[in-house]
């Protein structure tokens, strides 16, 4: 691939990651940072993406496909919308995956390796850090309100059962 069909492609990924909910936020320069320290990654149906209880410092962006997310065997959560974003949990605390993520059909994610960031200057770092974890927060609150209406669901379940 040449260096001009290279930043062609890097222009056009730039512009669709601009339309993912999840990276509105980032200005242009801020993207092109994170196709810096990314690389697109594509997975047959039924590929695994992410180990569960492993540690690293990769995080997903849905580009196409589904995302089967299971833990400890079972599944927790299907991912379908571009821009969804998995894996950033680890990153965020330090500690192991929680859960382990496998293609359901073809899929292609753009995959962040966070420990680039660390390479970034002071300014840039501060910036880049501040942007992400507000995406984080945005995505960690609309799974909070998800699971929260589930348990909701589960517990008036269980008095209907208790109940009989």
């Amino acid at each position: 691939m040449s260096e001009s069909d290279r930043q062609h492609g890097n222009e056009e990924l730039i512009h669709y990651l601009s339309q993912l909910p999840s990276l509105q936020s980032f200005e242009e320069k801020d993207l092109e940072g994170l196709v810096r320290m990314s690389e697109v990654r594509k997975y047959e149906p039924g590929e695994f993406i992410i180990d569960e209880k492993f540690n690293d410092n990769w995080i997903y962006f849905l580009v196409s496909g589904i995302v089967r997310i299971v833990k400890e065997g079972k599944e927790i959560r299907v991912l379908r919308r571009r821009g969804d974003i998995f894996g950033e949990m680890a990153v965020i605390d330090g500690s192991e995956r929680s859960a382990s993520a496998y293609a359901i059909d073809e899929t292609v994610c753009l995959a962040l390796d966070a420990s680039y960031m660390d390479r970034l200057s002071d300014t840039e770092r501060s910036v880049f850090y501040s942007i992400l974890y507000k995406t984080f927060a945005e995505i960690l609150a609309e799974r909070l309100r998800l699971t929260t209406e589930e348990l909701v669901r589960a517990k008036e379940e269980i008095d209907r059962l208790q109940g009989m």
